[in-house]
């Protein structure tokens, strides 16, 4: 078993170099149409996902949208994000050129103001559109800039990932990393990006309403902010017709609750949460419907 899993990881890993190459060595508009295609073609061989992706819109849209809508907004998911892997996997060699002058911005003053108080910012987003290009371009803006991700299983892998980010001026933070970390991070100013649409038993969590039905979802990063007084910020980075982008800042959100009490952590999760939903059901085919994100109402396969 190990053997076999150590030759999994080998294959994916050469796979990735050879993809990787491919997608730098290829002008944006080829690379970004292999990745569609690459995307397409995960969705055909992975009947497992489709399953997963069919169970999470039925239980959240109903009847509301048919079986054929349903499978069109997962393969959409997948190609989408075969075209946004390929523009991760070339932010080192033209993000400034080709990538960020394909970028529009709007409501970027809500987080220049959360900024600019200086306790720190949670930059609350999830798995939709390009969020790893979200983080790239609140750092080119100028602004210290964190991202908090998971160690991959491959450490190799791990490696590019963590390279690319901070090649892009990122700081990155590993879920396993001590809290103090994250604090000293937002004491010093920082803005960190904190995906919460991730059923994790790694990390601290409660039941948080998700388009009407509970759901594992992290809480440290509210727990963090209020107690240091940083402010909480909902970004996107959605993707766009003609290889385009649209990076999107909410208002702050904040609480009438006591700031250290647990009605608090649980008031600003949800309104974090609330406004990822939003922007789930106005993009639904950017979203990852193959997380095991309801698992207290749906049975996965396993």
């Amino acid at each position: 078993m190990r053997l076999a899993k150590r030759f999994k990881h080998a294959t994916l890993y050469y796979l990735v170099r050879v993809v990787w190459f491919l997608f730098n060595h290829f002008p944006r508009a080829m690379a970004i149409s292999l990745g569609c295609a690459i995307g397409a073609l995960a969705w055909r061989m992975i009947k497992r996902d489709q399953d997963i992706v069919v169970k999470n819109l039925s239980l959240v849209y109903g009847d509301s949208l048919s079986l054929a809508e349903k499978v069109a907004i997962g393969k959409g998911f997948f190609v989408n994000s075969g075209k946004n892997i390929a523009d991760i996997m070339r932010l080192k060699r033209s993000f400034q050129s080709e990538i960020l002058p394909a970028m529009e911005c709007e409501g970027i003053e809500h987080l220049d103001a959360a900024y600019r108080r200086g306790k720190g910012v949670i930059a609350i987003t999830g798995h939709i559109g390009n969020f790893e290009l979200l983080a790239a371009f609140v750092a080119s803006r100028g602004y210290k800039t964190a991202v908090i991700g998971r160690e991959l299983h491959d450490p190799r892998l791990n490696e590019l990932l963590v390279a690319n980010r901070t090649a892009m001026n990122l700081v990155n933070v590993l879920t396993t990393d001590p809290p103090i970390r994250l604090m000293r991070l937002l004491r010093d100013g920082y803005i960190i990006g904190v995906l919460i649409d991730i059923d994790s038993h790694r990390i601290r969590n409660a039941q948080i309403p998700f388009f009407g039905h509970p759901a594992n979802t992290p809480i440290g990063q509210s727990i963090l902010g209020l107690r240091s007084g940083a402010a909480f910020v909902p970004g996107f980075c959605l993707r766009l017709p003609n290889n385009r982008y649209k990076v999107i800042f909410q208002p702050e959100i904040t609480t009438s609750e006591l700031s250290d009490s647990e009605a608090a952590v649980v008031d600003v999760t949800t309104r974090c949460s609330k406004s990822l939903e939003t922007a789930i059901d106005q993009y639904r085919d950017q979203w990852i419907w193959l997380h095991r994100r309801f698992t207290h109402n749906l049975t996965y396969p396993s």
